[in-house]
């Protein structure tokens, strides 16, 4: 319970710093006065990519890549927005875009998993009231479910753990071609690196409470069996 409380104070804190700045950034106008989607278009053709497209979707931060259908998915802020959160999360989302071009190893290891990852979430969510269930009820089986949830956990913590360097190298690929290309003045380029910096906490906060919830399944497991 602790571990939890700590983690969800530590996400909401650095989803709450996220946020704010977003909006800061996205009173900075940008210089280039490019909207997010001319961003992403002209990093891609900068790229040579021609064959991922560029789209509009709903909600806040809901910025993301489809390695399916080859798709930039930017919020309607980032799309139409002219400033610099706009052109940070444009050039990240498509930087994304280039790993999936170069074969990117942590990323095409990263899309190899995410159908098992989403087994293992779900599986999770379902038997977590099981769980506590047979803490009371029957702790031999407890040991049983406790190494399922240990096996599953484990899934879920590769693929944070693997998704780390990926939005890492993400943002890496965006800031370097942002200045290569001339697009953010020097003073923009170290709003858009801040931008993406609170942006990869998001991911590290991620993978280090999936970390601990898997050390927690760990020491149970192996707590309940020293006492058997």
């Amino acid at each position: 319970m602790i571990i939890a409380v700590v983690f969800m104070l530590l996400g909401l804190f650095i989803s709450s710093r996220l946020k704010s700045k977003f909006a800061k950034y996205s009173q900075s106008r940008l210089s280039s006065g490019m909207s997010g989607k001319e961003i992403a278009e002209k990093m891609l053709k900068d790229n040579g990519i021609y064959d991922v497209k560029v789209t509009s979707v709903g909600g806040m931060l809901t910025d993301h890549y489809n390695p399916l259908n080859k798709t930039v998915n930017l919020s309607h802020d980032v799309y139409n927005g002219r400033h610099v959160a706009a052109a940070a999360v444009a050039a990240h989302e498509c930087g994304h875009a280039v790993q999936h071009a170069d074969s990117y190893t942590w990323l095409t290891m990263r899309s190899k998993m995410v159908p098992a990852v989403q087994i293992a979430s779900n599986l999770m969510s379902f038997l977590t009231l099981g769980l506590a269930f047979l803490a009371y009820s029957s702790p031999k089986m407890m040991n049983g479910m406790l190494l399922l949830f240990i096996v599953l956990q484990g899934a879920i913590t590769l693929f944070s753990v693997v998704t780390l360097p990926v939005e890492v190298d993400a943002s890496r690929r965006a800031l370097a071609w942002l200045d290569s290309s001339r697009l953010t003045q020097s003073y923009e380029h170290e709003e858009a690196k801040d931008a993406l910096k609170w942006a990869a906490y998001t991911y590290f906060s991620a993978a280090l409470g999936s970390i601990a919830t898997l050390v927690y399944y760990i020491w149970r497991f192996t707590s309940n069996n020293r006492e058997d």
